[in-house]
């Protein structure tokens, strides 16, 4: 009898200690998460990144720029520390010095460090990025000098911030949709009333990281969209729609951090635009993608397990001779900026100089549990993220504008037939000629190899 009823104590405390289980997940099944944001808006009037035809320094601000930080530890201890921007761009130098600084600070190798820039084409200007199609003077260029100095120590003791705030969380992926972003290559602006359909492949998928407590509390979301964010072009800081829609799900979600990551969006237009409504209604619409997703039967919860991986590949560009540059420098019809670069390149192929034939492309993959995340660099068009799409399948996540924003990378397609994604854009970032052809194919063989590399560890 005392047999018996011994068992039915220990048979008692089992069932309790299952139903516990059940009710409160083992310490291994959370995550840790850190998060931080800082104003990153110039405290001064400045020169605004973007748009060639601007003359003028800012004159105030619609918004504030933020930079935002969420630091990710999983089970074992491995940490992912991921930056959003309201910048046009992060340069390479910003992105080696904000990198080599945290690896010796925090112990972060260069594989756990993503750096995103919302492409907001009212934010500064950045020392290093698209020097020749802005008219500056030297007090002009000191101020950007000054401002780059002072965003590199921001950025780094926002991850040092977001590292020391970790806390026990849950994360969990879903999937939105909005399809404000028009591929602007195939489809007139000044038509688009009339178009009957669109025209040219887009990318309409919202991706979201959802981050809670313990208690299920949001604490962070993290989401993309493929879409350049060019609703304004006035002389008010903004992150234009993308700030928008950041503001609008932090003012829903009291103490939730909203970060955006930029997608595939090189070939993709906010459209129609050119006004402050039109910002305001693509960040609500942005924002409504974001909420829909947020119940727990649209989000999939995620492992505290990362894998990563980070590589530079050669990207080879064309060659030119002296003659090539001459004839841009002197031409009567090319605008100011073309000739400004032709004469930068012509002074040092005279110099002797020889100009780069290849340009060292950022490629990272991140895998959260069983999720796959690209982040490409440079101004990423939208046929590679449906390329990868189509490789490790539809829930593939792809960010561009990621780490280094070079120059425009655009598809195969795009290449070829030229025009500003695949041509011209390039002397507008400073690069001697366009690329090769062949690069498509040498970004995605490389993102294959990569994701191979993590499921053998």
């Amino acid at each position: 009898m005392k047999r018996l009823q011994s068992c039915i104590t220990l048979a008692c405390l089992i069932c309790c200690c299952a139903v516990i289980g059940r009710a409160r997940p083992l310490q291994q099944d959370f995550w840790k998460v850190g998060l931080a944001k800082s104003i990153i808006t110039p405290k001064q009037p400045m020169w605004m990144a973007g748009y060639a035809t601007r003359n003028k320094p800012a004159e105030g601000t619609m918004h504030d720029l933020w930079a935002k930080a969420a630091a990710f530890q999983d089970a074992s201890g491995k940490r992912w520390v991921c930056v959003s921007t309201d910048l046009l761009g992060i340069p390479r130098d910003l992105e080696i010095a904000v990198c080599t600084a945290a690896e010796k600070r925090f112990g972060l190798p260069r594989a756990a460090i993503l750096l995103n820039s919302s492409h907001t084409h009212s934010a500064p200007v950045l020392q290093g990025a698209l020097q020749d199609i802005y008219v500056l003077d030297e007090q002009e260029k000191q101020k950007i000098a000054d401002y780059s100095t002072w965003l590199c120590q921001e950025l780094l003791d926002l991850i040092s911030r977001a590292l020391g705030d970790m806390k026990e969380a849950q994360v969990a992926i879903g999937k939105g949709y909005v399809r404000f972003g028009v591929n602007r290559r195939n489809n007139k602006e000044a038509d688009l009333v009339d178009l009957p359909a669109l025209n040219g492949p887009s990318d309409y998928s919202v991706p979201l990281i959802r981050v809670t407590d313990r208690k299920g509390n949001l604490m962070a979301l993290l989401f993309s969209y493929a879409c350049h964010a060019t609703v304004l072009d006035g002389y008010q800081w903004s992150g234009d729609y993308v700030g928008f829609a950041q503001l609008e799900l932090e003012k829903k979600y009291a103490g939730c951090q909203a970060m955006f990551l930029q997608g595939a969006g090189a070939d993709q237009n906010p459209l129609p635009r050119k006004s402050i409504g039109r910002a305001q209604q693509y960040g609500k619409e942005l924002a409504a993608a974001v909420e829909q997703v947020l119940d727990d039967r649209l989000c999939q919860p995620l492992k505290p397990k990362v894998s990563l991986a980070f590589e530079e590949i050669a990207l080879p560009l064309e060659v030119k001779d002296q003659r090539y540059y001459a004839e841009i420098s002197s031409s009567a019809t090319q605008p100011f900026y073309a000739k400004t670069w032709a004469k930068r390149m012509l002074q040092r192929l005279q110099n002797g100089e020889v100009l780069e034939q290849h340009y060292p492309y950022p490629i990272q993959c991140i895998v959260l549990d069983q999720q796959l995340i690209f982040a490409l660099g440079g101004e990423l068009t939208v046929q590679y993220a449906l390329d990868l799409k189509k490789i490790f399948g539809r829930e593939t996540v792809v960010f561009g504008y990621s780490n280094d924003v070079m120059a425009y990378i655009p598809s195969e397609v795009i290449l070829k037939e030229g025009g500003y994604e695949g041509e011209s854009s390039q002397l507008v970032y400073g690069r001697p000629a366009k690329w090769q052809v062949g690069i498509e194919k040498r970004i995605i063989d490389a993102c294959v190899q990569l994701q191979h590399q993590l499921e053998k560890r």
